[in-house]
Formats: structure tokens, C-alpha cells, sequence
């Protein structure tokens, strides 16, 4: 391999290694995901480099011929957004309830056809320079949204094929809504159910029994503490009393993971190992507030339908978006100014 090749190779590799190391000192991190991605970015450039300077004309014309696929499915995604969110906000508001946090797919795909139609209304209201500059707003705003959606669901799905090994001293169960003030829904159920499932196989591979903790506050339209309701729900599935404990003062999920720690060093001398359970679209912003909570917990998480998962992971990255709006509020401003720039030059 020439000093090129070499050259090449080592981009990639450098990316790789700096996302393993970061990944295995603090996987609740999001530079995780940008790290991967740098990774990917220059792995698949790589690639393309030395296909085409193999000059080996059928891997040349495979390799094409499946990118070229890949860039078709690309565009027929996006020609099709609209309907894609439009037929998800069917099944949803078919199948449950009628709230904001079930509704954005329908209000973005309101808002891209409003955009659509007001991109070709405004021109003939606003000078030039101002709808062009409004166009490199909306254009750079909307890209960064893309790529910032973009790293968390790659980090997302890197975190969800995370599996904790069977060496648990405490798994905790994060809580959710009760159906009629005091019953377990099926969303929170699946969380429980793979917490009970994980107590279970750590126990037929001999070794100790883990503590299960159920963490969830009392609502104000619920009857009884969500702990408690999950605790109940536990224990007629089979997991002793005595290996259960209800934290049922928490009301947010980081309060979840602080107050459950409170109880895993009341319960625990020294260092401990844990797992918390929730769903699949909820596990990296947990992992983020266990790691903010200062507990070593890492996370499972329990299968959504597919359907519900759109929404669920939107409001995923809204929730991300608002717990460091610092950042995102200083790329907003680069991005007006660079709009500015574009008005002022009269472009």
C-alpha cells in the first residue's frame, strides 16, 4: 500500500478509534453519534477511493449501481415525505389519543405544505434581497435540523444495540402514565415486562438476584404512586417482594434516576452496577439524565409499534433540543447572520 493508500486508510481508522474510545469511557454522550458519523462519512469516501482505483471495472459498475439505488431511495423518500407523515397521523389519531405530542407528524407535514405554498406566493410581496435571504434561513435552519435529527437517531440506534451484561445489582423500572388512576398501560407494561424478563435470566444464569426499582411519582389524575402500581404488577408476574423497592416521589425522568439513586446507595455499600428499563425511542435521553444524576446506569429498551414511533422519537428530539438550547441558539444566530450577510450584499 503507497503512502496514498495509507493517506486514505488512516481518516477513518482515526474516526473509528476515537468513537470506540469515547463510546466505552461515556456511551451517554451525544458526540458519540457525531463520531460515528464522521467515521462513516470517510469510510464510505475511503471506499469509493479505492473501488475506483482498483479499476476493476465490475466492482466499479456493482458498487454503482447499488450507490445509485441508494440515491433513488434517497430522493423517493423525501418526493414522498408529505404522504408518509400525512398516512402516520392517520394511524395515530386512529389509534390514540388526540394530543399535541401525538399530532407532530401531522403539524410538520401542515407546516412543509404551507411552506410549499407560501414559497411560491411571497415572491411577489417581498423584494428580491429579502426572499433570498429568507430562503438561505429557512434552507441552513432546515439543514441543521436534518443533520442534528440525523446524529441522534444514529445514536439512538447504537445505544438501543448496547446490552448490559448479567452482573446487575439493581434494575430500574422508569415509570409512565396509569390507565384509569391506577392501572399499568400497555407502554409502560413493556418497559416492566423487559425489566422482569432481564431479573429472570440473570437469575437462571445463577447468579445473584437483582433489586428491581419502580420509579414514578403519583399524577394528578392517578389513584396510587406509578411505583406502586408497577411494583404490584411485578410482583404478580413472579418477582419476590423482597427483591423489589418503589421510589414514588419522582415526576420527571431525571428525577427518576437521582431519587433511585438515593436508594441504590441507601440500599447498596460502594460501587454498584445497574440497569434502568424504558422505551426504545426514550432510552438515550435517560441514559443522558442517569449520567447527569451521576449513576453508572445504562439502559434497555422496550419495543414501541412502529407506528407510535415517529412521534415518539420527534418529541425525543424536540425534548433534546430544549435541554441544550444554548448550542442550538448560538448556531441560530450564526445562521441569521449569515442570512444578513445576504440581504445587506443585496443578493
Amino acid at each position: 500500500m503507497d503512502a496514498i493508500n495509507w493517506g486514505i486508510a488512516t481518516v477513518p481508522t482515526f474516526f473509528l478509534v476515537l468513537f470506540l474510545t469515547s463510546y466505552r469511557l461515556e456511551p451517554r454522550r451525544l458526540i458519540n453519534g457525531w463520531l460515528f458519523n464522521f467515521f462513516l462519512v470517510t469510510f464510505l469516501a475511503a471506499l469509493a477511493f479505492f473501488i475506483l482505483r482498483s479499476q476493476n471495472m465490475l466492482l466499479i459498475a456493482v458498487t454503482g449501481t447499488l450507490f445509485i439505488i441508494f440515491v433513488l431511495l434517497i430522493v423517493v423518500f423525501f418526493a414522498l415525505h408529505l404522504l408518509w407523515l400525512i398516512w402516520n397521523a392517520i394511524v395515530v389519531w386512529r389509534k390514540e389519543s388526540h394530543s399535541l405530542g401525538n399530532m407532530l407528524t401531522l403539524l410538520i407535514a401542515l407546516a412543509l405544505l404551507a411552506l410549499e405554498i407560501l414559497s411560491s406566493v411571497v415572491p411577489r410581496f417581498l423584494p428580491g434581497p429579502i426572499y433570498n435571504a429568507l430562503g438561505v434561513f429557512i434552507f441552513l435552519s432546515g439543514f441543521y435540523i436534518l443533520v442534528t435529527l440525523y446524529n441522534f437517531l444514529t445514536i439512538l440506534i447504537i445505544y438501543n444495540l448496547r446490552w448490559p451484561n448479567y452482573h446487575q445489582d439493581f434494575l430500574i423500572v422508569l415509570g409512565a402514565g396509569l390507565l384509569h388512576g391506577d392501572q399499568v398501560s400497555p407502554l409502560l407494561a413493556a418497559r416492566i415486562n423487559a425489566g422482569i424478563k432481564f431479573f429472570f435470566k440473570q437469575v437462571s444464569k445463577g447468579r445473584p438476584a437483582p433489586v428491581m426499582i419502580f420509579s414514578g411519582g403519583q399524577g394528578g389524575d392517578e389513584a396510587i404512586p406509578e411505583g406502586l402500581a408497577m411494583q404490584r404488577y411485578a410482583i404478580a408476574h413472579g418477582v419476590p417482594v423482597d427483591h423489589t423497592l418503589v421510589e414514588d416521589q419522582s415526576k420527571t425522568t431525571f428525577e427518576n434516576m437521582k431519587f433511585s439513586a438515593a436508594l441504590m446507595q441507601q440500599h447498596h455499600s460502594g460501587p454498584y452496577k445497574a440497569t434502568f428499563f424504558t422505551n426504545n425511542y426514550h432510552l438515550f435521553r435517560a441514559g443522558i439524565y442517569a449520567r447527569l444524576a451521576h449513576t453508572p446506569a445504562n439502559g434497555i429498551g422496550a419495543a414501541t409499534s412502529f407506528y407510535f414511533l415517529p412521534n415518539a422519537v420527534i418529541r425525543e428530539y424536540l425534548a433534546l433540543v430544549l435541554m441544550y438550547k444554548r448550542r442550538h441558539a448560538v448556531v441560530l444566530i450564526g445562521i441569521t447572520l449569515i442570512s444578513l450577510l445576504f440581504l445587506l450584499a443585496g443578493w
